[in-house]
């Protein structure tokens, strides 16, 4: 307790300068947090992925899509224990500034693939009966204040014209981790719109989802659903949710790897900043180390002293930094809206902003404390006064 108090009152002396480091801190700390939470975002979708599904697009491109009755060819499977589909719709609500996932789906089947999205009975039966209806996610309708019973518009940009749906119900996840951002609705309805426009594309689909009965035989159902249309007009790539989500995010791999570079380059200023204000504070007190050691005090307490002051202020700061941290993602979250479906400061990242505080203060503290513990005594009591 005495060195604990020691400590604290070193820490303090000259308070001044000690705040000063310590916003610096609060802020280096805070911004790594946030920018590890933005990498951490972008792999929440494969996070959150079931090890059950199977996503199946066109081996050419996902933006090519694929014939309605290879669905019932890809139930043929063994292995398969489900199959339904879906379609990006890429609308827009009221501006493009609103952006959010918009998917056409078979419901029945979509939903009972996906049962981390919690809906009501009520809800779902509701949504099943209405060719015009759409379920969101909770986060989704609390962006945009939607609630059951609302009529929604969207200006179809793949898709032309203007397109109203009727909110049947909102879905929560089952956890932290699942999506509740998305807008899904009927594809039925998509279908039979572009059949009366005379549009090619009434009977094809984005992706096929596949439910799977034992994980462990991802690879082998893939390959024989890719080897069912070998050599057809529309070649299929068969792999796991994950691996497709992962997909995604290997095109913004560069700018990930920029901002990981970024977070530690913060941490590697504020460690600066830190060692600059130990370094002044061992000179301005030369004479009093070389006091405790004509009192008899070895060079490992003095040491100590240093890399515990360093350490004291590390942890303030850097425990301040992880709190502010809440907030402003929470604040960040709500800014960037559906950008990033999960977006949650993890455990894993609170760890790493309190390691970083104490690598900061022990590397801060490691050349004065070095530099003091060595001090000749004579040459310190010469500070005296």
């Amino acid at each position: 307790m005495f060195l604990l108090r020691l400590l604290l009152k070193n820490a303090f002396r000259h308070r001044l300068r000690t705040l000063l480091t310590m916003i610096g801190l609060i802020v280096a700390i805070c911004a790594f947090g946030l920018l590890r939470t933005i990498v951490d975002a972008w792999y929440n979708g494969a996070e959150a992925t079931s090890s059950t599904r199977l996503i199946t697009r066109n081996a050419t491109s996902l933006t090519f899509p694929l014939p309605l009755n290879y669905a019932e060819r890809i139930r043929t499977v063994d292995g398969v224990s489900s199959v339904s589909w879906s379609n990006w719709f890429g609308g827009v609500y009221i501006t493009e500034r609103n952006f959010f996932p918009q998917f056409a789906v078979e419901p029945v089947s979509y939903l009972a693939l996906y049962p981390e999205y919690v809906l009501s009975d009520t809800e779902k039966k509701a949504f099943l009966l209405d060719r015009q209806g759409a379920i969101v996610g909770r986060k989704l309708a609390n962006q945009f204040g939607w609630k059951v019973g609302d009529q929604i518009p969207l200006r179809g940009t793949i898709f032309p014209g203007t397109w109203t749906f009727n909110l049947r119900g909102i879905y929560d996840g089952a956890d932290a981790k699942t999506d509740e951002s998305l807008f899904i609705f009927h594809w039925k309805l998509l279908s039979e719109t572009i059949r009366k426009r005379s549009m090619e594309s009434a009977d094809y689909v984005g992706v096929f989802v596949v439910g799977i009965d034992e994980p462990s035989n991802a690879p082998l159902i893939s390959q024989q659903i890719d080897a069912l249309f070998k050599n057809s007009r529309a070649e299929t790539l068969t792999e796991t949710e994950k691996a497709f989500q992962l997909g995604f995010v290997a095109m913004s791999e560069a700018i990930l790897s920029a901002v990981r570079a970024v977070s530690l380059v913060i941490v590697v200023i504020i460690m600066a900043v830190m060692a600059n204000t130990m370094t002044m504070t061992a000179r301005e007190r030369l004479a009093e180390y070389a006091t405790l050691k004509a009192l008899g005090f070895g060079p490992a307490f003095i040491a100590w002293l240093l890399f515990g002051e360093s350490l004291v202020i590390a942890l303030i700061g850097g425990g301040i930094g992880i709190l502010v941290t809440l907030p402003v993602a929470a604040a960040f979250a709500k800014a960037v809206g559906a950008l990033f479906p999960v977006f949650i400061v993890s455990p894993l990242t609170m760890a790493l902003q309190m390691l970083a505080s104490v690598v900061v203060g022990l590397i801060a503290a490691a050349w004065p404390a070095w530099k003091m513990s060595r001090i000749n005594i004579v040459n310190g009591l010469r500070h005296v006064g």
